[in-house]
């Protein structure tokens, strides 16, 4: 997928690339202080980087979460941090018109993991002519991805990568099976979604968990079977976030994961 951004940098590294950002836009300054820290990091350990960040949260435990501080304030923030440190983006679309909004601002549309059997959304995302990222639907195979990506290339559009984030292990756990990544991998470019993948949904209070203190040895362990990019949402204070804290990794650590990450990727190579 990397190699159709113009605005990707460090693409020759044959480093891991990375989509990390805040779960939610909950607002400016915020998303170009993480956007600033990234870019410095990636910058410095060569790492092919895109800004990611949601619009709008469709998918909500509760009818009173937070979904979105405004839908097209969202997206002009999202085009705001690509511009000011020329870097791609990338956001998370629910609906079929939601395509041909966010590609006016975005470089990469993202069809989130319940969604991905959706065949309207994924031809409205592939004829904009965006790369598009599958994320892998919790109750599905790896080998069911296949069709997910041919509807994507049977629209005309090349552009795909597939996420992995895990599959439902119960009522209120995820787990990745490593297996699927290199089996994924002959159909498109495979991103592990680290913090995604550490959720613990269907909690009873409505807020969905997380087990951040394993990012760091699932990230290893996708980086050492293959992975061509990793996917980590990252906050300042997760405690505080409006949406996903309890599994995003605090931004202070992520220079300590990267650097750790590219020496696996080295000593894989």
């Amino acid at each position: 997928m990397i190699q159709y951004l113009e605005n990707i940098h460090h693409k020759d590294s044959k480093n891991f690339f990375l989509i990390a950002g805040p779960c939610i836009i909950e607002g400016e300054d915020m998303a170009l202080r993480i956007a600033e820290k990234v870019v410095e990091l990636t910058n410095k350990y060569e790492i092919p980087y895109i800004f990611k960040g949601s619009f709008k949260k469709a998918n909500r435990s509760r009818v009173d979460s937070f979904t979105t501080i405004g839908e097209e304030k969202s997206l002009e923030i999202l085009k705001k941090v690509g511009e000011t440190f020329n870097i791609p983006t990338t956001t998370d679309i629910h609906e079929n018109e939601h395509a041909a909004l966010a590609a006016q601002y975005v470089d990469v549309l993202q069809i989130p993991a319940f969604l991905v059997r959706q065949t309207d959304l994924l031809v409205a995302a592939a004829q904009t002519g965006k790369c598009v990222s599958l994320k892998k639907g919790q109750f599905l195979s790896p080998e069911s991805m296949k069709f997910a990506v041919e509807k994507i290339t049977d629209s005309n559009n090349e552009k795909v990568a597939i996420i992995e984030r895990g599959n439902s292990f119960g009522y209120t756990d995820l787990i990745v099976d490593y297996r699927g990544i290199p089996t994924m991998r002959n159909y498109a470019p495979v991103i592990l979604d680290v913090t995604h993948s550490l959720q613990q949904p269907n909690q009873s209070s409505g807020v969905t968990g997380g087990r951040p203190e394993l990012i760091e040895t699932v990230a290893k362990a996708g980086i050492a079977v293959g992975a061509d990019g990793i996917f980590i949402e990252t906050h300042p204070t997760p405690e505080t976030a409006l949406s996903d804290g309890a599994n995003m990794l605090r931004l202070d650590l992520l220079e300590d994961l990267l650097q750790k990450l590219t020496r696996v990727r080295e000593a894989i190579l």
